[in-house]
């Protein structure tokens, strides 16, 4: 084949390919996609909402001790049953007392020694006032009997109160708890020498109610105050607000308590704020030492917009969503998110009441524009699953 034919070849090849591309675009040159996917659209959900912000914290011990004797002596005894529960007051150790009851004995003999004196001083007074007057005793005779029964007085006094410090001592060697609450470990056990002060026999930390202590970020802490200055929400230094608390082995925030304290100053080495809430403990759920999720009580907010997460989608920075437009086209809305309120999240801009949302089907949209077939779904079950189509009616029979 010479050139000349090779190239009328090549251009024969090249129309006929133009020829079949414009029979597979129905020769017209128009547009034909493919039939519209099948998405599932939900409409925006409207209603009042009150937001909760989530922080991490610890359990606390409303009361906690570490009880050390207040006497020196060998440990005798231990009466309680180490990591149970003690009531106020209950026995817990006791030290050997045989030397402060000694001790307490040789006191109470010395008060009741000063007592006779102070008796006898008395009476030798009365007896010198009697015979001043017929002066059978001189005036320094009877000044001497009065200052004889006010120095008795005196030593009755100091007797008392070392009777009252040795019976103190005696007391002491009967350790007992402050407080109801949950004893630890005996830290000594019998037979050992404890010293005032330094020994830790055990800690006791109290069982119910209980703290959670959390820490909040300069920027939460500002909005708290824009908030109770608007009167929108009250500051929780005037005001016990609720909060929902949840351990790491539990689903949501079944626990509920009120914020009782928040600190006075920021820590300017971290820019955060300490608050803390109490907590009924009647059953004993909350250890102190535990990790907690704790939700605070925000802002409420009317008339807002929540949509399901997800429907929503991320452009590098920023997060849009998929709406049902004219002519059951796709068209973008970018969005602003707020926080998440009972499965659904809140969007402060982009959407406008009654605007139906894409919540599944997202995959199959290529481009806005492109026109979908919409199916509703509830907002909160974006995955529910289409109705099967309806059984056909039987074929009549001849008859």
């Amino acid at each position: 084949m010479t050139p000349s034919q090779c190239r009328v070849a090549f251009r024969l090849t090249s129309l006929a390919a133009a020829a079949l591309s414009l029979a597979a675009c129905g020769g017209s040159g128009e547009h034909q996609g493919f039939p519209p996917p099948d998405v599932s659209v939900a409409t925006v959900v409207q209603r009042t909402v009150t937001e909760w912000d989530d922080y991490s914290g610890h359990i606390e011990a409303i009361d906690s001790a570490e009880l050390r004797p207040r006497v020196t002596g060998y440990l005798r005894n231990i009466h309680y049953a180490e990591g149970g529960m003690v009531r106020k007051g209950q026995l817990l150790f006791t030290i050997d007392d045989r030397e402060y009851q000694a001790a307490a004995d040789a006191a109470r003999a010395d008060t009741s020694r000063a007592d006779a004196r102070v008796a006898l001083a008395k009476q030798e007074l009365a007896r010198a006032e009697s015979l001043i007057a017929a002066r059978a005793v001189s005036q320094g005779e009877l000044d001497q009997r009065r200052m004889e029964a006010q120095q008795a007085e005196a030593d009755l006094q100091a007797a008392r109160a070392r009777l009252a410090r040795a019976e103190l001592d005696m007391e002491f060697t009967r350790v007992t708890a402050p407080f109801d609450g949950r004893a630890g470990a005996a830290l000594v056990k019998p037979g050992n020498l404890v010293t005032p002060g330094e020994t830790v026999l055990t800690t006791l930390v109290s069982v119910d109610p209980v703290y959670v202590s959390f820490t909040g970020d300069e920027r939460a802490y500002l909005r708290y105050q824009d908030l109770a200055r608007a009167g929108t929400r009250k500051s929780s230094r005037d005001a016990r607000n609720p909060v929902l608390v949840g351990l790491a082995n539990e689903e949501g925030f079944p626990h509920q308590g009120e914020v009782d304290f928040v600190d006075n100053a920021l820590d300017p080495t971290t820019g955060t704020i300490r608050a803390r809430a109490v907590l009924p403990n009647p059953d004993g759920v909350f250890t102190p030492g535990l990790f907690a999720r704790v939700r605070l009580l925000g802002a409420s907010q009317k008339g807002a917009m929540l949509i399901h997460e997800q429907a929503v989608l991320t452009d590098q920075d920023r997060r849009f969503v998929y709406i049902v437009g004219k002519g059951s086209a796709a068209e973008r809305r970018d969005v602003r998110l707020g926080p998440h309120v009972e499965g659904l999240v809140v969007v402060e801009s982009g959407l406008a009441p009654g605007d139906k949302v894409i919540v599944n089907g997202m995959r199959k949209i290529f481009f806005p524009g492109q026109p979908v077939k919409p199916r509703d779904v509830p907002m909160d079950q974006p995955d529910l699953p289409a109705p099967p189509p309806p059984a056909a009616a039987p074929a009549p029979t001849a008859g």
